[in-house]
């Protein structure tokens, strides 16, 4: 008798998630990081109501404040509604995408040296950066690499076997690309937003930090989606360029264009979103998508 309500509710809930699973997907993953997140934001990092601060390593307290979040939200939401609504078979070929490094090589190249460059040239177009232009120390330079494979396996791999695989794929089965990669982005960006309350958003986490961020996350998104319709739909690939966004800004940007004011934070923006405008205009906002085009 005690079971019988149980089994009743996870069969409804089974239901919910097969007649909506986007829409159980973005709310599994947003609910499940936002919580996960909360110990931090209240945290002495945060609101300073717990009384406990989250250790330093490697990049600051991202990796043991964020990370957890960052990981348990889309992946655990994906593997969840993939296995609910496709089952084992699904799970099966929701892994082997996970592994599908096959894709042309200028695709790498955009990734690893389109996309920095984007944000180099956005910002050498502020006001002054052309004159406090600097080369990177060699330190820089040796950093670099090890650094980008720590924002592999980390936030590309917590975020876009989510965002790109699972989400981007439907989005795009119901809408048109650029519809899609709207609305993508814009669900992308409130899943950041309470991070927004820590030291990740950084001192400047005001109305203006966030609109920029949010114009940040929907150029990156049209990125993305063009490299993840042409190139075969690779996982990896979309991880490098995801990784190398998050890297170039935060291991060199700084050192190539040192004391800089606030207004030079646009620059990435301004490049990036460049690029986009490019991107939707050389593939007439089809962005790379084929109906024809299937997931091994």
């Amino acid at each position: 008798m005690t079971s019988t309500p149980t089994v009743a509710q996870r069969n409804r809930w089974q239901a919910l998630v097969l007649r909506y699973p986007l829409t159980s997907f973005f709310a599994l993953a947003m609910g499940i990081s936002w919580l996960a997140w909360t110990p931090y934001i209240l945290s002495l990092d945060g609101f300073g109501i717990l009384h406990f601060r989250y250790p330093d390593f490697l990049i600051s307290n991202q990796l043991t404040a964020i990370l957890p979040g960052a990981y348990l939200g889309p992946l655990t939401a994906a593997f969840t509604v993939t296995a609910i609504t496709e089952g084992r078979d699904g799970l099966r070929r929701w892994r082997r995408r996970l592994f599908q490094v096959r894709a042309g090589i200028w695709w790498y190249v955009l990734a690893l040296v389109g996309v920095p460059a984007a944000i180099f040239m956005g910002t050498l177009a502020m006001d002054g950066a052309e004159d406090a232009l600097r080369i990177p120390s060699v330190s820089v330079l040796a950093v670099y690499v090890p650094m980008l494979v720590l924002q592999f396996f980390t936030t590309g791999l917590a975020e876009e076997p989510g965002w790109r695989d699972f989400a981007l794929t439907r989005l795009q089965q119901r809408h048109r690309p650029m519809v899609a990669t709207t609305i993508l982005g814009i669900l992308w960006t409130i899943w950041h937003l309470p991070l927004f309350l820590t030291p990740w958003g950084g001192p400047d986490a005001v109305p203006e930090a966030i609109g920029r961020f949010f114009l940040l996350t929907m150029a990156i998104s049209f990125v993305i989606t063009l490299v993840f319709n042409k190139a075969r739909q690779s996982v990896p690939l979309i991880m490098v360029l995801h990784a190398n966004v998050n890297n170039f800004i935060s291991v060199a940007w700084s050192q190539f264009f040192p004391g800089g004011p606030p207004d030079w934070f646009w620059g990435p923006t301004l490049g990036l979103s460049l690029l986009a405008v490019i991107v939707i205009l050389a593939t007439r906002g089809k962005l790379g998508f084929s109906a024809n085009a299937t997931q091994a």
